[in-house]
């Protein structure tokens, strides 16, 4: 949350003006649309916050339960029961932090860097979505996570209300937005980059090893890791998508010219339409 609101006062300083700018932007930013947007999804990500601070613990009973139903857990993700890797946990936080910066990255890119504002705007709208989405639905679900299973762990730590947060998987769906969200702004801004496949070839991976992780970790099952991967995914990509600019011409007359099979010339106007 404090990288949300650390974009978000970055995006409105740097907010440039038309006149300023040099290029045109692939995209449109607009403030009754989109300031409610992203305002609406920083007051749900409190609010989801606010749900995870105030979940309970488990009481002895309702952690026996959960342990007597461990046979029922799916057979994708039985495999992950008992993970507990303090060291794998650790690790997964190094490429989630870094994943933050990577929009960032792009204003080296002179095309992006003349819409510092517009581009950090629809990014902190981004993850803004994903915050809320993950904070409401980790409030308000309970699933142990894997950990939980393990007898390494002291009791306090496996009946904590931090382990009933496994679904979904928070850090790859901030990830996956982060990293998709860059690599679908690098192709907007630079369609012709010969670059593009590797940008989209590490917006991909880095997510998917934090997943990795989180997983031998103990954090998350493979589902809740899927889940994240792709809704975080979905939001980098199709946010910026749906603030792609709108050509208000659709019609166009081209002067063309010629030889018919005759001999004769001619001169004419090309009628296109694009869709």
């Amino acid at each position: 949350m404090k990288i949300l609101f650390a974009s978000f006062f970055i995006a409105l300083f740097c907010l440039p003006s038309l006149a300023q700018q040099k290029s045109t932007s692939p995209y449109e930013w607009k403030w009754k649309r989109d300031g409610i947007w992203t305002g609406a999804g920083l007051g749900a990500s409190y609010l989801g916050l606010s749900l995870i601070r105030n979940k309970d613990d488990l009481t002895p009973a309702e952690f026996q339960n959960v342990l007597d139903k461990q046979d029922n857990i799916n057979f994708i993700d039985r495999w992950a029961v008992g993970n507990n890797s303090e060291r794998a946990s650790e690790i997964s936080d190094i490429p989630f932090a870094l994943s933050f910066a990577a929009p960032f990255v792009l204003l080296f890119d002179d095309e992006v860097n003349d819409h510092t504002g517009q581009v950090l705007g629809i990014y902190l709208e981004s993850m803004a979505t994903t915050g809320a989405l993950y904070s409401i639905t980790a409030g308000l679900v309970n699933r142990s996570r894997p950990y939980v299973y393990s007898e390494e762990n002291s009791l306090d730590r496996r009946t904590s209300n931090n382990g009933q947060r496994s679904f979904y998987s928070g850090h790859v769906a901030a990830t996956a937005t982060a990293t998709f969200f860059a690599a679908k702004a690098f192709q907007d801004f630079n369609p012709d980059s010969a670059g593009i496949p590797y940008v989209w070839a590490g917006a991909a991976i880095l997510p998917a090893a934090v997943g990795y992780l989180r997983i031998e970790a103990g954090q998350h099952f493979l589902t809740d890791v899927l889940l994240g991967y792709g809704l975080g995914a979905l939001a980098g990509y199709y946010i910026p998508e749906l603030h792609k600019r709108k050509d208000d011409m659709n019609l166009g007359l081209t002067p063309v010219m010629g030889r018919t099979r005759f001999g004769d010339t001619y001169q004419a106007l090309s009628l296109n339409y694009t869709f």
